[in-house]
């Protein structure tokens, strides 16, 4: 990878984000919808919200009772990585819908590229592991190519092409720097679930070392991972 200025490693970092992702996978559903089926539309929504539950399930499990695994430095799965690597090779499996089969697999090609730059970029700015973002790249790239694979050979001449690229377009550049709190979200119902008052955090995780507070035995000391990483950044 080229050796970019930081700021440009949060700008493609911000390309995973939930800000956007999220609704440029609602906008994928919708088109899916009004072109092909209910049923694509509702594959689609099954399999990456099947993905999502996964990522929230491993953070909860790490913020809440500390389950992870410490000889690869893993917390869980990276949010960014994943969504980013389900979502654009979809977005480009539907804008180049009527092309050439080989033209639509290099575009479902570039997409997964796209997310396998920016799980490099959570590494990058010291958001997550390499094993989180390799394993967040897995799961969304699974997710992205079942869904390709079974409706390859789905056709519709109900929307138009250059309508729907400008539409997710218009939307990525749009919502580019909008930052949604996940990770807050996410600790908040790890500490409900789990009872604990503070989060498990990396860096006493990986020291095995906890304190006591009152009301949770063996809750750990909270703190942040890195004071120079954004909080909208952090384990997303």
């Amino acid at each position: 990878m080229p050796d970019l200025p930081l700021h440009l490693w949060y700008s493609i970092t911000n390309l995973g984000g939930a800000g956007l992702t999220l609704p440029l996978a609602i906008a994928i559903a919708l088109w899916l919808l009004a072109g092909y089926s209910w049923r694509m539309a509702a594959s689609w929504l099954m399999l990456l919200g099947a993905a999502i539950g996964l990522v929230t399930l491993t953070k909860i499990a790490f913020l809440g009772w500390g389950v992870g695994v410490r000889s690869f430095d893993f917390t869980g799965l990276s949010g960014h990585a994943m969504t980013s690597t389900a979502v654009y090779p979809v977005a480009f499996f539907l804008m180049l819908q009527g092309v050439r089969p080989t033209l639509r697999a290099a575009g479902v090609g570039v997409g997964l590229a796209i997310g396998v730059v920016v799980a490099f970029s959570r590494v990058v700015v010291d958001a997550h592991s390499p094993s989180e973002a390799v394993t967040g790249c897995i799961v969304g790239a699974l997710t992205a190519l079942v869904f390709v694979r079974y409706w390859w050979e789905a056709r519709s001449g109900r929307i138009s092409t250059a309508v729907v690229a400008l539409s997710l377009a218009a939307i990525t550049f749009s919502l580019h720097n909008v930052r949604v709190p996940t990770h807050r979200w996410v600790t908040n119902i790890a500490l409900t679930v789990s009872g604990h008052d503070q989060p498990y955090v990396r860096a006493r995780w990986k020291a095995n070392r906890t304190i006591r507070t009152p009301g949770t035995p063996t809750a750990p000391i909270s703190q942040t991972r890195d004071t120079l990483t954004p909080p909208a950044q952090r384990h997303a």
